[in-house]
């Protein structure tokens, strides 16, 4: 198994997408704080009513390609920069 695919069939949300290759890897996406992520996202109301992502469209994360993309985002300056 490679270390770039986890398929956790005994979580009580899986699965969580509509996909025959679900990868677990990053259940929570590392890039959820980032507005200019590149995933299928919506902006919601929140507590308060200031507005919250809402990943739940988005699969980017569990595709094949999901774990090149976010590993290039994260050691991408444009990204890790410190505001």
């Amino acid at each position: 198994m490679s270390s770039r695919y986890f398929q956790n069939k005994n979580c009580e949300y899986y699965p969580c997408h509509p996909m025959e290759e679900l990868n677990c890897l990053f259940c929570f996406c590392p890039l959820y704080p980032f507005p200019d992520c590149g995933g299928n996202f919506t902006m919601i109301p929140g507590k308060g009513g200031t507005p919250v992502k809402d990943c739940s469209g988005c699969c980017l994360p569990h595709t094949e390609a999901g774990y090149d993309y976010i590993i290039g985002c994260l050691s991408d300056e444009h990204f890790t920069q410190k505001g």
